[in-house]
């Protein structure tokens, strides 16, 4: 765990200064694990063709009193281009890790001859510092990160023979790129000029922007006639027209071209600052392309920024052929720089777009390509993350006083309730003490925000605070992390879908404080339960209640079947047997409930049942919830409802969840409840759905549960 002004403090130590460390009290270990990328399609340049390249990912776990967190980063070098690439590099790599591990720290100024080493042990520390706040995959916190914008990428178009190249351009511009990069120099230039020409027959300058990268294909004899014939098409930019290392030679090529010169792999192998500026300063490029592979890690590329700023230099990044591992840091260090160094300056277009260039690349990167632009997130992410930020802004609004509450509906529609913000604190706080919550620990908000649930997670992580790891709700919202949050508030549905796969099962074992709500806990599920290691805890309350008021350990030595008020709380029942709420400081005036409970002498409280979830059948009543538990074994999902019937009044129903023209299954359904139940509460009529009724939060909604259950009934006898 890391509180917000330690990261900040590390972050600009790392950029500024290139020192990558820990927070005090943490060890460290670094492993460098190699790995072989298969290109999908050959990638030309003029220097060769990509097959394979290799890779290599460093894993760095950081420990302290008994947490790991493990951080992932990756040196990805070229082996024509990387100043830092040779056959000794893995054992080179090792050595460097075990420098790192025995000081402690990285000092990257002093590696910056070993560009893409550093670029790997840099992003496995922002990863690592990443995973202290919730997620390894989030290096850089932005509003990019947030959701809240894209950035716009250009569509490369790789070398290849004319007809390839014609079909990849237009590949691109279908998918709406309005800014394609075409690689030059691998075939005849007359059938370049040619393709080019055809594109901006097509499309003006103001409709497509054309980039070109020559890879240093050019003499420098040649450069400036081709440049010449190559202006008349309206390029942007081209990269590197000729080699690497003629600095007097590019220099006048800068001064005369008619088209702005980009460079690239002249920065390559240039580490000290005293050589930066030299070079700038002679050959004054109009942009230089950065490579932070390349180019001396994050640390020294964002050097290469700061001069190129004090030199009225414009610059864009790209990627060095990275998996989705670097380039999703190459990403987020580009967005949260353009926030914080260059709020006001337009975007040029990014060279991100090689992600998808890789068979079996590093699949749970959050990186999103949607045509022509970078999002963090798929659409249904960045949908909850602007929800979530939204909601935080009103929170944090001095003028917030009051906010809206919609109920569940469980029990019939759902209305709206106004509750005080002071409320709401009260009972984050209340629950942050009962559960001991500690500071700036991670938080999993994986419920819809317009319900209680999810709004107090939002009001507990300002309050605690804590880092909120926000996933959109699902029935698996472990599958969506990369490691185990130290809070979670979840369903018994959430938690039953994720007990079936082994890696969410595993991360949901590791969670430090689990917390489940909305809904009876079946017996297996709570059996399961019993082999976490970390508390896991029932809670009992309402929207009214701000969410619970009372907790059940359900794993551990203090497991018990009863639950214990908050500290503040004081309960009395009806005279209908309904649990009376008396909650000052989130509740103005006491809660009457519909839920039938026993009060212990110890001050502890088990619910039996609701009022408003008995059937009555023939004179007699039956409690929905104690059948339902009875029946916990039945194969399939299902609910207990009612039918209206003439003689009986209401008919015991079960609503079931099958596939069409499963036969079998309401045999078997029908013998185990003729086995489990008293005669007179086994269901009259049993209904096949698709899918059963619930409300947002995972809870039966049972007032739709019932006028489902008629619509299939009357469906069945053609009414």
């Amino acid at each position: 765990m890391i509180s917000p002004s330690a990261f900040a403090s590390l972050l600009q130590s790392a950029l500024q200064e290139g020192r990558y460390s820990l927070p005090p009290g943490y060890s460290l270990k670094l492993r460098a694990i190699p790995r072989t990328l298969v290109f999908k399609q050959p990638a030309t340049t003029s220097r060769g063709v990509y097959r394979k390249r290799e890779v290599w990912y460093i894993v760095l776990v950081a420990q302290c009193a008994g947490r790991s967190f493990v951080g992932l980063g990756e040196c990805a070098p070229l082996y024509d281009l990387s100043s830092d690439y040779g056959i000794d590099y893995s054992q080179r790599l090792t050595a460097l890790c075990r420098e790192v591990e025995a000081g402690g720290f990285l000092e990257a100024a002093r590696y910056r001859h070993l560009s893409s080493m550093v670029m790997g042990i840099e992003t496995a520390f922002l990863s690592v510092w990443g995973a202290m706040r919730g997620n390894r995959l989030e290096l850089f916190p932005s509003a990019f990160t947030r959701g809240s914008y894209g950035i716009p990428i250009n569509g490369l178009v790789w070398m290849g023979s004319a007809p390839e190249m014609r079909l990849r351009m237009e590949q691109k511009l279908a998918a709406g790129f309005r800014c394609v990069k075409l690689k030059i120099g691998a075939i005849d230039f007359e059938k370049e000029l040619a393709l080019i020409q055809a594109l901006r027959e097509r499309y003006s300058p103001d409709e497509v922007v054309i980039r070109l990268d020559a890879n240093g294909a050019f003499s420098p004899d040649e450069a400036l006639p081709k440049l010449q014939r190559l202006a008349s098409y309206h390029i942007h930019s081209i990269e590197q027209p000729i080699k690497a290392g003629q600095w007097q030679a590019l220099a006048s090529i800068c001064r005369h071209s008619p088209i702005p010169i980009a460079l690239d792999e002249e920065l390559i192998g240039l580490s000290t600052t005293d050589e930066r500026c030299r070079m700038l300063d002679t050959v004054r490029p109009h942009y230089i392309v950065l490579k932070p592979s390349l180019h001396g890690g994050l640390s020294g590329s964002h050097e290469w920024m700061q001069l190129a700023r004090e030199r009225c230099i414009g610059f864009w990044v790209t990627s060095a052929l990275e998996s989705n591992v670097g380039l999703n840091a190459l990403v987020q260090w580009t967005a949260y720089l353009h926030e914080t160094e260059a709020p006001s300056s337009p975007w040029l277009t990014q060279g991100f777009g090689t992600g998808g260039l890789f068979e079996r690349n590093y699949m749970p990167c959050p990186l999103s390509l949607e045509g022509p632009t970078m999002y963090y997130g798929n659409a249904a992410v960045r949908s909850f993350l602007s929800e979530v930020d939204a909601y935080s802004r009103q929170l944090q609004s001095p003028s917030c006083m009051q906010l809206p509450l919609t109920t569940s509906g469980s029990t019939g529609e759902p209305h709206t309730i106004h509750v005080r913000k002071e409320q709401m604190v009260h009972s984050a706080r209340s629950t942050i003490k009962a559960l001991q919550l500690p500071a700036h620990a991670t938080a999993l908000l994986c419920l819809p925000l317009n319900y209680v649930a999810a709004r107090m997670m939002v009001v507990r992580a300002l309050t605690a605070p804590f880092h909120l790891c926000s996933v959109p709700p699902c029935a698996r919202p472990f599958s969506q992390l990369t490691a185990a949050p130290y809070f979670a508030a979840v369903t018994p549905q959430q938690v039953y879908d994720s007990l079936q796969h082994s890696r969410d099962r595993a991360l949901m074992r590791r969670v430090r404080c689990l917390l489940i709500g909305g809904g009876h806990i079946p017996p297996a599920i709570e059996e399961a339960l019993q082999r976490f290691h970390h508390p896991v805890w029932s809670s009992y309350g309402m929207t009214e209640t701000l969410s619970h008021i009372a907790l059940r350990r359900l794993n551990g030595p203090a497991r018990s079947d009863a639950y214990t008020p908050l500290p503040g709380i004081t309960l009395s029942l009806s005279e209908q047997g309904t649990l009376v709420i008396s909650a000052p400081g989130v509740c103005d005036e006491p809660v009457v409930t519909h839920d039938l409970a026993d009060l212990l002498p110890t001050g502890r409280f088990r619910v039996t049942g609701r009022t408003d979830n008995t059937i009555c059948s023939g004179g007699l009543k039956f409690q929905i919830e104690p059948m339902e538990q009875a029946l916990a074994g039945l194969p399939c999902r299902f609910l207990i409802t009612y039918l209206p019937d003439a003689r009986l009044g209401q008919a015991v129903t079960m609503l079931y969840e099958a596939a069409p023209g499963d036969v079998s299954l309401r045999s078997r359904i029908e013998a185990i409840c003729r086995e489990v139940l008293p005669p007179h509460s086994i269901p009259r009529h049993y209904l096949r759905v698709n899918a059963l009724p619930l409300t947002a939060s995972g809870k039966p909604a049972r007032a739709e549960a019932a006028r489902m259950a008629l619509e299939a009934f009357n469906a069945s006898r053609g009414k």
